[in-house]
């Protein structure tokens, strides 16, 4: 058991409040600091796995990313590609929705691709959602060339 950030060997009371705070491996310094940012972004602890899946297999996300007008829950740079965790899974209001669509809209025109992806993917189906990610960073690289 050690720390995704630092790799500093974690204790088990380090460990066990990790897992239960944050779903993933941090010592009590990362762990507060990921407290910290999950208080002042409201960022959920499926984002926080996420990033660290994508970080444990190779890309380098950046989470809570300020893209000018809003943070974005996790963002890719390197393929222009901006990811939102969905946590609210209710039926959503058309004002909801029509704000969705103007914020993929002001990612778009700024070159980004948006993508949401529901929480409980990730809680349930960490590594399939990872996979799909990598698989569309690959459709963008692959398209960006071709442009």
């Amino acid at each position: 058991m050690t720390c995704l950030e630092c790799k500093k060997e974690l204790g088990y009371i380090d460990h066990k409040k990790s897992m239960d705070s944050m779903g993933v491996e941090l010592c009590a310094q990362h762990r507060k600091r990921m407290e910290m940012l999950v208080e002042r972004n409201n960022t959920p602890k499926e984002a926080i796995r996420l990033y660290y899946g994508l970080k444990n297999v190779g890309v380098n996300p950046m989470l809570e990313w300020w893209d000018g007008s809003k943070f974005v829950t996790l963002a890719i740079s390197r393929v222009k590609l901006n990811i939102e965790i969905d946590t609210d899974l209710q039926l959503i209001s058309h004002e909801r929705a029509i704000s969705n669509l103007e914020d993929a809209m002001h990612s778009f025109k700024s070159g980004f691709t948006t993508i949401r992806i529901p929480h409980v993917l990730i809680k349930h189906y960490l590594n399939e959602t990872i996979d799909n990610v990598l698989g569309i960073m690959d459709g963008l690289r692959a398209n960006a060339k071709v442009i």
